[in-house]
């Protein structure tokens, strides 16, 4: 291994006494090749054993925690215990080769399509999704709102019992939970309502529940880690400035980590927050030494990766560069670092073990994966 690449390398320790063997984190990414009825597919499975050799940690694609939060089609579900045996495949899988396995846990919200939830697309407030065609969503009594804040709880028990090493809460990308917590899609006046801390509430419940199932339930050390977006485009929306006010809350809660959901890891704020500092400076600064910060966002060569790791972030997500290279870390160790693969050609599908729907997306939607001829 080059020295030059070994603080990429280096152990992790999170606040729970979990140690991570090095501060790649496999992100979490939507596959779609699940099976229709939301088991875990032999697909996902040769998918994952592929690329979760070198990561420190792997966290899923999101599951969904309610009936009606399906995200998405062909997506994997963890709202009954039928889906138990699956989800511990899953977990066997990505621990086999040493990395931390930590299931992603949600619910779409107003994002749902309607035809994979019957029809029953609902949010905070009555108010759509940006998404063209997007159907009004029905607002939730605050009694089903206290019913999801139960599947977050039931869903992080299901994880301990197929022998998860943790759970992430996908407060991001305008999902339920970012949903409350932004001013512009939840209007509601009642307890789960009201200003950016009011809007608080309803996530924050939901790490009280599922800290208390940890307690409970798990016989080792469990992780509880927490995604969030830092901004909306939308008037009003979610600016740094509420973004601060999420991470003073969130920091106190005694979580593993904190998942920071970006395009680009150097972008700069748009509104909250002034230009002087990338939006992942500004959100270190706040955080401080109160949870590690996973950073994310556009990462491709060891050389990026190691700029990113020099601004103080502790973990660092690989996305889609893990799609394209599953042996990203594997190189680094073996000081092959400039056989890092950065792009695709169209006929590494089986090489790489990419499950059919991702390959469409990369072949379909233009500008989404680098592919080159080949």
């Amino acid at each position: 291994m080059n020295p030059k690449y070994s603080p990429i390398l280096e152990n992790v320790p999170l606040p729970n006494g979990i140690t991570l063997k090095n501060r790649i984190v496999m992100a979490p990414m939507t596959h779609s090749s699940s099976n229709e009825d939301g088991t875990v597919s032999d697909a996902e499975l040769a998918y994952y054993a592929r690329r979760t050799g070198g990561a420190g940690m792997v966290i899923t694609a999101v599951t969904y925690v309610s009936p009606n939060g399906k995200g998405f089609a062909d997506q994997f579900a963890a709202f009954g215990d039928e889906f138990i045996p699956g989800l511990t495949r899953l977990a066997g899988t990505i621990k086999e080769q040493g990395a931390k396995a930590v299931l992603q846990i949600f619910h779409g919200g107003r994002q749902c399509p309607p035809n994979e939830v019957g029809g029953d697309v609902v949010a905070p407030s009555a108010v759509p999704s940006e998404r063209p065609g997007s159907p009004v969503p029905r607002e939730l009594t605050e009694a089903e709102v206290e019913q999801i804040i139960t599947d977050f709880a039931e869903a992080t028990r299901r994880a301990i019992a197929a022998g998860f090493d943790g759970v992430e809460i996908h407060g991001a990308n305008g999902y339920l939970i970012q949903q409350f917590v932004s001013p512009h899609s939840n209007r509601r006046e009642d307890r789960f309502g009201g200003d950016a801390h009011k809007r608080l509430t309803f996530p924050l419940e939901i790490i009280d529940r599922i800290q208390a199932v940890v307690q409970k339930h798990a016989t080792a050390p469990f992780i509880i880690g927490y995604r969030f977006s830092p901004e909306e485009p939308e008037t009003p929306g979610l600016t740094m400035e509420e973004t601060f006010i999420l991470l003073d809350a969130i920091k106190e809660k005694g979580l593993d980590y904190i998942h920071v959901s970006l395009n680009d890891f150097w972008s700069k704020p748009r509104r909250g927050a002034d230009e002087s500092k990338t939006r992942m400076e500004w959100i270190l600064e706040r955080v401080g030494d109160k949870a590690p910060v996973i950073g994310v966002g556009n990462i491709h060569t060891a050389d990026e990766a190691l700029a990113a790791i020099s601004t103080g972030v502790p973990l660092l997500a690989l996305g889609r560069e893990l799609i394209i290279e599953p042996d990203w870390v594997e190189k680094l160790e073996s000081g092959n670092e400039e056989h890092i693969a950065v792009n695709l050609t169209k006929q590494d599908q089986e090489r790489l073990v990419i499950p059919d729907p991702i390959w469409n997306m990369i072949v379909h939607v233009p500008g989404w994966f680098p592919v080159v001829e080949g």
